[in-house]
């Protein structure tokens, strides 16, 4: 598997040079942007990775890349740089949308701790995406009475009550919430109450 791509976007060459370096040796492959225009525009072409950009840029700066990768529904988290001056901007950009935001001078640890963090929290993100996008699925699947059953069962009815409240068998019930239960891909009714909440079913 490639290591992941750091892009690292600063207007000032040194800067750019130091800190592809030091991510280098961490075992990062880096590509680095003397602004944050000539980036975007490169965008498209890219690998999945991590944005480590200074917030203060002529052009487009750290903060609106931020909230630009949101308009355009592009999941690279960021990592904002900050001199001590901008430091009330870089929060501005964590409520933007941004990952973390390390003070200059960069301590090496702490931007790849942030780096690491980032990329956790993006794939925790893309997973949770994931099994709600099958949960959905797998709900599609059921009949109008499952759903019916499902609600209930989600709601913390037993098999009896939502006989009597169905006019139907127990045995029905059980043969109804054992269909569910597979489609549903659920190995306990804790799991199956957990994605009534998943998909807006009951309130959590």
């Amino acid at each position: 598997m490639p290591s992941p791509t750091i892009f690292v976007i600063d207007d000032q060459d040194s800067v750019r040079h130091a800190l592809g370096e030091m991510l280098s040796v961490f075992g990062f492959t880096v590509e680095t942007y003397g602004s944050a225009d000539a980036f975007l525009q490169a965008i498209d072409q890219l690998p999945s990775g991590c944005v480590v950009a200074d917030v203060r840029m002529p052009g487009t700066d750290g903060i609106e890349l931020v909230r630009e990768l949101g308009r355009r529904k592009i999941a690279l988290p960021v990592v904002l740089i900050s001199g001590h001056a901008d430091v009330p901007m870089a929060v501005a950009g964590i409520k933007s949308g941004a990952e973390d935001f390390i003070e200059k001078p960069v301590d090496d640890a702490q931007l790849v701790a942030a780096i690491n963090r980032a990329f956790a929290r993006t794939f925790e993100r893309q997973h949770l995406q994931k099994s709600q996008a099958a949960v959905g699925r797998n709900f599609a699947r059921l009949t109008p009475r499952q759903v019916e059953i499902f609600d209930l069962v989600a709601e913390g009815f037993t098999s009896h009550a939502i006989a009597a409240k169905l006019n139907i068998s127990v045995r029905t019930v059980e043969s109804y919430r054992a269909e569910i239960m597979e489609k549903m891909q659920a190995e306990s009714v804790a799991v199956l109450v957990r994605q009534a909440i998943c998909l807006g079913r009951i309130n959590p």
